[in-house]
């Protein structure tokens, strides 16, 4: 019989998704029978048994757990039906599967490998991504007559928006007042609709692997993952727009690896995606607008937030977040952070630290803090793996997050055909991220002679410039001026 560690790990009341149970999927852990559920990943559904330790430290042999939700670390890496190296955190769940950890080293399985790709694919436009800016990109440019493939490694489309349960700011066309889970089903059902006309072709839970050079046109090699068995696909296209996303910071202290710490983003994968508990009781690292965001829908989820720590002097995100968890009792505590996490084997507690006007502790000012979970919000890297493959002209810009492709007012990076939207491009809102994919679509469908509504890519860039307009668009701006100055001393694309 499976004993379920914890009580209530399943999330069945919510003010806003609703969580119904589903279809029970029985799979194996270390040779022992466990039950999940259908939509679950592998790691998800052995959170809700209770296993938080996934892997561990080939040198150190410290257990290691869920961290990002997005397939961006190594911390879920696990062996599933003999398969090394699994992303659990993003590998759905099948009914009889079976699950190890690899802990110690040993003999790789057989492997088939492939002479030839399975297939041949030959469109317009590869679109890498399928959140936010990726959505937009596959859209206008199908609008625009081009025949486009839409890539993601995830289950289902939408990124970050399928875990939005705030409702969005700015104008109508920002689609403000709409909660993020709403705008990823609008943007995915407009997807389907154009899927159903033959104009967009979606492959999901699968991987570009990788750029090769090729005289007439752009070539990717693309993974796709079915029951742990790999297709290998040979994608010609005559222009690709990359909008790959961003990958969790990491902040150093001791036992920052331990199960129980996590990225905001995983907080919100195993909550709002999944309706799992990360704990229950929170320390949140970061009063940006992420962790304020992210503790409120914690406390939606009937999950107690401890406090909110900062390091900075002032909180970084949005008033009205803040005084939402004013109301509810959570402190929010400036020229703070934490210092080191407490347990052996998952956190079971934290201490905290005051900092002077030079980001110093000082001292014999710790406080203990009584937490199952640390969940980070202390910012994105841009995800510009591939980027870098391809050998697109990149600097790093501060303001953007890192490194970044250099690009122009229309998203084509140093390389003519090949374009950047979203975080891939430099830290932003979702919002943002949305018109970008927007510019670059419809770019690539004029650079390609599908379409020549300049006025259109006009409107889109006057939208983009109002979005950012005001305070808190302070920081992209100076991160566009740095990106459009640093391409006029590299050459034009080529």
């Amino acid at each position: 019989m499976l004993h379920i560690w914890g009580f209530g790990v399943r999330i069945r009341s919510h003010p806003i998704i609703d969580f119904k149970k589903r279809k029970e999927l029985p799979f194996y852990f270390e040779k022992k029978k466990f039950v999940g559920e259908e939509g679950d990943t592998i790691a998800s559904a052995l959170h809700a048994a209770g296993v938080k330790t996934l892997t561990k430290s080939l040198k150190y042999d410290s257990p290691r757990g869920f961290f990002c939700g997005i397939g961006k670390c190594s911390s879920c890496l696990m062996r599933v039906n003999g398969v090394p190296n699994v992303r659990t955190c993003i590998a759905p769940l099948k009914e009889g599967i079976t699950v190890e950890m690899q802990d110690k080293l040993g003999l790789l399985p057989d492997a088939e490998f492939f002479d030839k790709p399975k297939k041949t694919l030959q469109v317009n436009v590869l679109v890498v991504g399928a959140g936010p800016a990726g959505l937009c990109a596959a859209l206008e440019s199908a609008q625009h007559g081009a025949s486009v493939l839409l890539v993601d490694e995830n289950q289902c489309v939408g990124g970050q928006l399928i875990k939005q349960t705030h409702k969005f700011f700015g104008s109508k066309q920002e689609r403000a007042g709409t909660r993020g889970i709403d705008i990823a089903k609008e943007l995915e059902n407009n997807v389907l609709q154009l899927q159903k006309e033959g104009k967009i072709q979606v492959m999901t839970d699968a991987t570009v692997i990788g750029y090769y050079e090729s005289d007439k046109n752009h070539r990717f090699g693309v993974v796709q993952r079915c029951e742990y068995l790999n297709s290998l696909y040979d994608v010609r296209c005559d222009a690709a727009i990359l909008a790959c996303g961003a990958m969790e910071n990491m902040l150093l202290f001791p036992g920052n690896d331990l199960p129980g710490v996590y990225g905001a983003g995983a907080v919100q994968t195993l909550m709002n995606v999944y309706g799992i508990r990360p704990g229950d009781r929170v320390l949140m690292v970061g009063a940006g607008n992420v962790g304020l965001i992210v503790s409120y829908q914690l406390l939606q989820a009937g999950i107690a937030v401890d406090r909110v720590v900062e390091a900075a002097p002032v909180i970084g995100g949005y008033n009205v977040h803040a005084a939402k968890l004013r109301r509810c009792g959570v402190p929010i505590m400036t020229s703070h952070s934490i210092k080191e996490v407490c347990g052996d084997e998952k956190v079971e507690g934290a201490i905290i630290v005051r900092l002077d006007e030079n980001w110093k502790p000082i001292k014999d000012s710790e406080e203990y803090i009584k937490c199952d979970t640390i969940c980070l919000a202390v910012g994105l890297t841009p995800s510009t793996r591939l980027l870098s493959q391809i050998g697109v002209d990149s600097e790093y810009i501060p303001e953007a997050g890192g490194y970044v492709a250099l690009h122009d007012d229309s998203m084509q990076t140093s390389i003519s055909g090949i374009y950047v939207a979203g975080d891939a491009s430099g830290i932003e809102e979702a919002s943002t991220a949305m018109i970008e994919g927007k510019i670059a679509g419809l770019a690539a469908a004029i650079h390609l002679g599908c379409t020549k509504n300049m006025k259109l890519l006009t409107q889109y860039r006057e939208e983009l410039a109002h979005l950012r307009a005001g305070p808190f668009g302070e920081k992209p701006r100076i991160a566009k001026k740095k990106i459009a100055k640093m391409k006029e001393t590299h050459h034009a694309p080529v």
